[in-house]
C-alpha cells in the first residue's frame, strides 16, 4: 500500500512540477518581467543554477544531477520498504520534487524558478511546485519520526 502511495504522490508532484514550469516558460514569461500578483507575491523567471539559496553554482549540473540521482535511489529503496502511509506520502513528494528538478537540469542546465514572496524588498529567494513539494515531504517525513509508534 505505501508503494502505491507513494508512487502516486511521486508521479502527480513531477507532473505538477512540469507542467507548471512548461506554462511560465511557454506562455507566462514570454518576454520575461515580473508580474505583481499580491503584495507580498510575484511571479518571475529565474534560472537556478545552483540547489537552495544558489549554492553549487559553479559545479555545473552533473554534479547536482548525480547527487539527485543517489538520493532518489535512497529514497525510492526507502518507500519500496515502509508500510506507513504518511511516510510514503512524503517519500513520494520528496522523490517527485527531486525528479522535477533534475528534469529541469537535464532540458535546460538549470532549475526553473518562478514564485518570488517578498516583504517590500526583502525577498524569499525564488522557488517552484518541486521545491515545495520537497520542503513539505521533508517535514511530513519529521512529524512521521515524531509521532511514529513504537515496539
Amino acid at each position: 500500500m505505501g508503494l502505491r502511495v507513494g508512487l502516486a504522490a511521486a508521479f502527480l508532484t513531477l507532473a505538477l512540477d512540469q507542467l507548471s514550469k512548461f506554462w511560465i516558460l511557454d506562455s507566462v514569461m514570454d518576454p520575461p518581467r515580473t508580474i505583481a500578483v499580491a503584495p507580498f507575491f510575484d511571479i518571475v523567471l529565474v534560472w537556478n543554477r545552483g540547489v537552495s539559496f544558489g549554492l553549487f553554482e559553479r559545479e555545473g549540473p552533473w554534479l547536482l544531477l548525480a547527487i539527485a540521482a543517489a538520493i532518489v535511489t535512497v529514497l525510492v529503496v526507502w518507500l519500496a520498504r515502509t508500510r506507513r502511509r504518511l511516510l510514503a506520502l512524503a517519500l513520494g513528494l520528496v522523490i517527485g520534487g527531486a525528479l522535477g528538478n533534475a528534469g529541469d537540469r537535464l532540458m535546460h542546465g538549470a532549475v526553473v524558478d518562478f514564485l518570488d514572496f517578498h516583504a517590500g524588498d526583502l525577498h524569499w529567494p525564488a522557488f517552484n511546485v518541486a521545491d515545495s513539494a520537497i520542503t513539505i515531504g521533508v517535514a511530513l517525513m519529521l512529524l512521521d519520526g515524531l509521532f511514529e509508534r513504537r515496539g
